[in-house]
């Protein structure tokens, strides 16, 4: 994307009653001048305008609810309105929005009233000799207001063509000339002001513009109306979040717009440095930028790219859906309204003079919605005639057949609630069956019986138990008092050994025999200390050791039996108790 606009300020003109007012006081404090391209320098403009009045909380459809209300779709576009009827119709927007938000999300309708009405006052006064229509209101509420850009070039286009759907010229020149109000209202003049020959230059080749090919503004926007599609991307990408660094701030994290340098191998701005001409290093203004309003990680970009190039995604996709090219129809009432002869010529010249003669041309008005309320009129005096003289019409059958429809429906709801409530009472039934209750375990005396003798096994366990571990415990008593004598004869032994030892008593100590190695004990006393093994490990006392071996070894295996007979008894208990509750409720 090269960005090659100039940097075009409106110093000299200024419009008429602009300074003093307090939304153009605010946005002289947002210094957005000091943004060089002037398509950025606009839609920021006109997005701080939004956003102050709230009016990015108002969607088209909510607009054109509104303009309904107050009766402006039933006059001409070039009829003019009064402030006060524009103050009406800007302060019920704001009233309904405060009804729709959340409790957590709270405006003020007056002060959002107050600042819409005076920048739509400023940017009327902009021109000379201007006033304010129903034009220039629908203009500039379709403009600032939110939602989607589609649908208000849809509403835009629904003004400005005919009763064929195809644009007329002369509403969209009147359209752009209320619409480029706006940016000319901001000191944006110069740049997007309003010139005769604007409206052909955005379709300098069709003769015929139908609703597709006025869509395309999205995609290849004129430059009269660059910003206008500028403004809904930047709302868009208000929160996104970029996790890469600007190469001239510095800043940890691009939010908005991220611009890259095609020639700068890396070089990337923020959103602020590059609208301001911010530059370093080898990169240069003149360089060609690429605009990215997401974030894709490297393999993300892969995939996408492997699947264009298999054929899974299309390369380029639309830019707005296609719509049909002929106008949507109002609805036709008159074959469900009842023929009705005119009775006289005063009421055909009633009738005649009563269609304005708007509708009588080729020209899209608002005609026809006044001749639906007619048609329905008609047919509620038809329905009143007849049942006044007590003719019951053909259609009552109707209303007898949907009457007895009724009836069957509600018959068969009541029996569904039946059906329903028994269903509820024998689950219940079921449940209460198949929990056991304690009362009745209570009143079986086999069963007591054999809780009482289960609890005695278990008591006789436990005292075999705790009189096995007492005995275990004295003979771990006895035999560190047995550790404890013999390493008193030993030390004993060796101050009785003469002074200078033998040369195979020093290769004995120094280094063991093989034999000794052969007849040490393969079970090692792991919870005895090494004075104990020493004193086992000599040949004179090899039975006492091997006495006191065999005891801890009985006494570990009758621990054992024990544990395991407890184990047992609790799981035969287990088992009857769940055969008993199996035989309860059987």
């Amino acid at each position: 994307m090269v960005m090659a606009e100039g940097a075009q300020r409106d110093r000299g003109r200024v419009a008429p009653r602009a300074e003093g007012r307090q939304i153009f006081v605010e946005l002289g404090e947002q210094n957005f001048d000091s943004i060089c391209l002037s398509t950025y320098r606009t839609a920021c403009k006109l997005r701080f305008i939004q956003k102050r009045c709230n009016l990015h909380l108002i969607d088209i459809y909510n607009v054109i609810e509104a303009v309904r209300d107050a009766g402006l779709n039933a006059v001409e576009l070039n009829a003019g309105i009064s402030v006060t009827r524009l103050e009406n119709l800007v302060s019920s927007l704001f009233n309904q929005l405060s009804k729709r938000l959340p409790t957590t999300h709270i405006i003020n309708p007056q002060e959002s009233t107050v600042l819409l009405i005076e920048f739509i006052l400023a940017a009327v006064d902009c021109e000379p000799e201007s006033r304010l229509t129903v034009l220039s209101v629908k203009a500039m509420l379709s403009i600032l207001c939110g939602g989607k850009l589609i649908d208000k070039l849809r509403y835009v286009f629904s003004q400005v063509s005919d009763s064929k759907g195809v644009m007329v010229l002369s509403k969209f020149d009147n359209f752009l000339r209320e619409a480029l109000k706006l940016p000319t209202a901001l000191h944006e003049g110069p740049s997007f002001g309003y010139t005769h020959t604007v409206a052909r230059s955005c379709f300098p080749q069709q003769k015929r513009v139908m609703l597709n090919m006025f869509l395309d503004i999205v995609a290849e926007p004129p430059e009269c109306l660059v910003w206008l599609p500028l403004m809904h991307r930047m709302a868009n990408v208000e929160h996104v979040y970029h996790p890469v660094s600007c190469s001239y701030c510095r800043s940890n994290g691009i939010t908005g717009f991220r611009y890259r340098c095609l020639r700068c191998r890396g070089y990337q701005l923020c959103q602020n440095c590059f609208w301001r001409g911010n530059a370093s290093g080898s990169h240069s203004n003149q360089h060609q930028m690429k605009e990215h309003s997401s974030w894709k990680s490297p393999a993300k970009k892969f995939g996408r790219a492997l699947s264009r190039t298999l054929g899974c995604v299309s390369s380029r996709e639309p830019p707005h859906p296609i719509y049909p090219e002929e106008p949507e129809r109002t609805l036709n009432l008159t074959n469900i309204v009842p023929s009705r002869p005119i009775g006289n010529t005063s009421e055909a010249m009633l009738l005649s003079s009563s269609v304005p003669e708007s509708s009588k041309s080729g020209v899209d008005s608002p005609s026809r919605q006044d001749e639906e309320h007619k048609l329905i009129a008609r047919y509620t005096s038809r329905l009143a005639e007849t049942e006044s003289t007590g003719m019951i019409p053909t259609r009552s059958i109707n209303f007898d057949v949907n009457k007895q429809k009724r009836e069957l429906i509600a018959q068969l709801e009541c029996k569904n609630r039946e059906i329903l409530a028994e269903i509820k009472r024998l689950r219940a039934e079921h449940d209460a069956a198949c929990q056991p209750s304690p009362e009745r375990g209570s009143t079986n005396p086999a069963l007591l019986a054999e809780l009482r003798q289960l609890r005695q096994r278990k008591d006789e366990l436990e005292q075999r138990m705790s009189s096995l571990q007492e005995s275990r415990r004295e003979l771990m008593v006895q035999l560190e008092g047995l550790m404890k004598l013999l390493k008193a004869q030993a030390a004993g032994s060796s101050h009785a050994s003469p002074s200078r030892p033998s040369p195979s008593t020093v290769r004995s100590a120094g280094a063991p025999s093989p034999q000794a190695h052969m007849y040490l004990p393969q079970d090692s006393l792991a919870g005895v200390g090494g004075d104990v093994q020493e004193a086992f490990a000599q040949g004179p006392r090899r039975n006492l050791r091997n006495d006191l071996l065999v005891a801890a070894d009985s006494i570990t295996n009758t621990v054992s039996s024990l544990v395991r007979e407890l184990h047992s008894d609790e799981g035969r208990e287990e088992e009857e108790r769940l055969l008993n509750g199996k035989d309860r409720a059987g």
